[in-house]
C-alpha cells in the first residue's frame, strides 16, 4: 500500500517520540538506533529514511524546543523596538517560565543537560549545538553593542562580557532547576535577571521602566 505524506510524518514523529523516551531513560550514548526503531515499532531502515544517523536525529529532537535566532529577535522587538534590553530580559524570563507548562520541553532539556555525553557518534550534533549557542551569544552581543546600549554599560563591561553573562545566567538557572525543581521558582526568575542587568547596566531601573513589569505577562512565550 502506498504511504502518504501523513504516514511519513507520523512515522517521523513516532521515531522522535521513541528517541525522546529512550534518551531520557537510558541516556543518549546508551541508546542505539536499533533501540529507537524497536521502541517506535518501525524498521531500522525507516529510521534511516528520516535521519541519516543518531546525531541527525538528536539535532532534530533539539530543534523541537529551540527557536531560530531570527524568531528570537522578533520576540524581543515585540516588547519595545526601542528597548531591546528589556525584550532580551523578558524572553529569558518567559522561556524559563514556559517549562512549567511544557512537559516535553522539560524532557528534552533534561536530555541535553543531564542525559547526554557528546561522544564521537554525536560529533555532528555537538558542532551544530555549539554553532547554535554561538549564534545566540553573538545575537546578544550585537544587542549590547548597539551604540545607545553600549553607552549604558557599566565601566569595564564589554558587549561580549554582558552577552556571556546573560547566557551563563540562563543556562545556570535552567540546569539547577532541572537538577532540583524546588531550588528555583521559575515564575520568579525576573529577580535574578534584574539583579544581573543591574550589574551590567548603569541605571537598569530607568531602562526597565520603558517596558513595565505588568507587560511581562503579555510578552509571548516561545513555543
Amino acid at each position: 500500500m502506498r504511504r502518504t505524506k501523513h504516514d511519513a510524518d507520523q512515522t517521523r514523529s513516532d521515531i522522535l517520540a521513541a528517541a525522546e523516551a529512550l534518551f531520557l531513560e537510558r541516556g543518549v550514548s546508551n541508546t542505539s538506533l536499533e533501540h529507537i526503531a524497536r521502541h517506535a515499532g518501525v524498521t531500522r531502515g525507516a529510521v534511516y529514511w528520516h535521519f541519516k544517523n543518531k546525531a541527525d536525529l538528536f539535532h532534530a529532537l533539539l530543534n523541537q524546543v529551540r527557536l531560530p535566532s531570527e524568531l528570537i529577535v522578533e520576540r524581543i522587538k515585540q516588547c519595545d523596538p526601542q528597548n531591546p534590553l528589556v525584550g532580551l530580559r523578558n524572553i529569558c524570563v518567559h522561556s524559563l517560565a514556559a517549562l512549567l507548562q511544557d512537559e516535553r520541553k522539560r524532557r528534552i532539556f533534561t536530555i541535553l543537560l543531564r542525559r547526554c555525553e557528546f561522544t564521537d557518534d554525536l560529533k555532528e550534533a555537538e558542532l551544530k549545538h555549539e554553532s547554535f549557542i554561538n549564534e545566540i551569544v553573538q545575537m546578544n552581543t550585537d544587542i549590547f553593542a548597539m551604540p545607545e546600549i553600549a553607552s549604558q554599560l557599566r565601566p569595564g563591561v564589554t558587549p561580549g562580557m554582558a552577552s556571556r553573562a546573560m547566557h551563563f545566567m540562563f543556562i545556570g538557572i535552567l540546569g539547577e532547576w532541572l537538577r532540583d525543581p524546588q531550588i528555583i521558582d521559575l515564575e520568579r526568575t525576573e529577580i535574578y535577571f534584574d539583579a544581573l542587568m543591574s550589574g551590567l547596566v548603569k541605571d537598569w531601573q530607568s531602562v526597565n521602566k520603558a517596558c513595565p513589569q505588568a507587560a511581562i505577562s503579555e510578552f509571548p512565550a516561545p513555543r
